[in-house]
């Protein structure tokens, strides 16, 4: 063979091995998970203690903060529900740390000064530039924190009565720096795209974080619905805006001083997901982007660090979680030459069958995460068949996401500085509502969703022409990335605002 061709076939590989090792790894988290849940189940059944002392003095002071940027459907639920906390009043503040540019500031200044005249103690915090973005406005507002423990909330979680009560029990133990809590889906059913958002966050909040916690690996604090101890924050160096997920930066800091995260799986906290599809991209980019940027600060100094190596691999492995993305797209767009040059070469169908460990794996991960769990909805078989229908759909829109999440993991890990841009919400809680006629729908078409209506034409001809060659070795992977990428292509431009 030609040294292009070895050149091809080699890319392809490996890609398709670094995927399939990341997908083991998922799957030894499944394995630590399950385990928990098999000592969990065959423990003794002990009276529950009461989850905080019956005396109000000793409850400890509590600092809600509410992070908010321009959310004018959601400012008024977010504040109203806050407020509605089964918590003594004289107990905890809530601090709105509003950035907002829009009508958002005015309806949040009108909410507090209501909940002002009804004595609680509640104020909006405004600054004048937005720098460091949610960091920046986090690191500001803890010079008015009062609070023993910070509690935080982005503007689409409607947390319930009893969050606080089921969240500070935790810290009996004094090396717990962070309570982390499962995100439920306020709109999951409102559309496909909103199912689909569900079945990967299901995942995270079942299989990998209480997989982690099972086999003492490093947690993450999800930059809302948790509570921090205040010592916590102050002794990893408090918020930094040097990457897009502070978050996440912040967690590794301070399990790398010693404190411990605890994640409750049994406690969830209900959130909007994006409704349309241009949010979806701007919560991805973000996501995508700050992991990268966080795995460059970050790793030199995990692997430096006293941790064993099994939590530095899995340190890795969950900081590397954005990076797969380069290689999904890698392994899509070289499985198209690879195609057109198996009649040629040696290369034949068998090296497919590597592809089934790695799948595998990420099905029984997908599978246990939105089937087995007793707190998805429904009966078994409901839950069974709904996961057959979406499954496949899932593997098609993450596939369809690779270009976009690759820029953002490339840019991440350049360098390259960009701006925190939220995802916006719309109050979107059942069918009967509308995005369509809301402010903060994108506008302008990116080159890389022109880009990616062309990738979803390639693996079009892709499967034709397999077809035609009677190589049928590729055709589902390219049917997926086809219809991923033109379904991508398709509500990104359906759910533009038009002036």
């Amino acid at each position: 063979m030609s040294i292009l061709v070895c050149l091809i076939f080699f890319i392809y590989t490996a890609a398709l091995v670094v995927i399939t090792v990341y997908c083991l790894m998922q799957l030894h988290l499944l394995f630590q998970y399950k385990k928990h849940h098999f000592k969990l189940a065959n423990r003794p059944v002990v009276p529950a203690k009461p989850a905080l002392p019956p005396a109000r003095s000793q409850f400890p002071f509590v600092t809600i903060q509410l992070p908010v940027y321009n959310e004018m459907y959601v400012i008024d639920r977010l504040i109203d529900n806050i407020m509605q906390m089964d918590y003594p009043r004289e107990c905890f503040e809530v601090h709105v740390l509003d950035d907002s540019t829009d009508e958002t500031n005015s309806i949040a200044a009108g909410l507090v000064e209501r909940y002002k005249a009804q004595g609680f103690n509640i104020a909006q915090i405004r600054r004048s530039n937005r720098q460091g973005y949610k960091a920046g406005a986090l690191k500001e507002a803890m010079h008015q924190a009062k609070g023993e423990f910070i509690a935080i909330f982005d503007a689409d979680f409607l947390p319930k009565k009893d969050f606080l009560i089921n969240t500070l029990a935790h810290f009996h133990n004094k090396k717990v720096g962070v309570v982390q809590t499962r995100w439920e889906h306020l709109n999951e059913t409102y559309s496909i795209l909103t199912r689909l958002q569900a079945l990967q966050l299901n995942v995270h909040f079942s299989v990998e974080q209480q997989g982690r916690r099972a086999g003492n690996y490093l947690l993450q604090f999800n930059g809302t619905a948790g509570v921090w101890r205040r010592a916590a924050i102050e002794d990893a160096g408090g918020w930094e805006a040097d990457t897009l997920t502070e978050d996440l930066d912040l967690s590794i800091r301070a399990q790398l001083r010693g404190w411990e995260i605890i994640y409750l799986e049994g406690v969830g906290s209900p959130a909007e997901l994006p409704a349309e599809m241009n949010g979806l991209k701007s919560q991805q980019f973000r996501w995508m982007k700050g992991g990268a940027e966080t795995a460059k600060k970050m790793l030199p100094t995990i692997w430096r660090s006293h941790l064993r190596p099994g939590q530095k691999i899995h340190a890795t492995m969950q900081l590397f979680s954005s990076t797969i993305f380069v290689f999904v797209f890698i392994l899509g767009v070289f499985s198209v030459p690879v195609l057109l040059l198996m009649g040629h070469s040696h290369f034949g169908s068998d090296m497919m069958k590597w592809c089934l460990i790695g799948f595998f794996a990420f099905l029984s991960v997908q599978y246990v995460a939105n089937v087995e769990l007793p707190f998805q909805k429904g009966g078994y078989l409901k839950r069974l068949a709904k996961f057959v229908f979406l499954f496949p759909l899932f593997l098609a829109l993450s596939m369809g996401l690779s270009l976009h999440n690759t820029v953002a993991v490339v840019q991440g890990w350049l360098g390259r500085q960009s701006a925190f841009v939220r995802t916006p919400k719309f109050n979107i809680l059942s069918l009967r509502d509308s995005f369509r006629s809301h402010q903060y729908l994108a506008s302008k078409i990116s080159w890389t969703t022109i880009l990616e209506g062309l990738l979803a034409v390639y693996f079009l001809l892709a499967v034709w022409q397999g077809l035609q060659m009677d190589q049928l070795a590729f055709l589902l992977l390219h049917s997926l990335l086809a219809l991923g990428y033109g379904a991508i292509f398709f509500y990104t431009l359906r759910h533009l605002r038009y002036k």
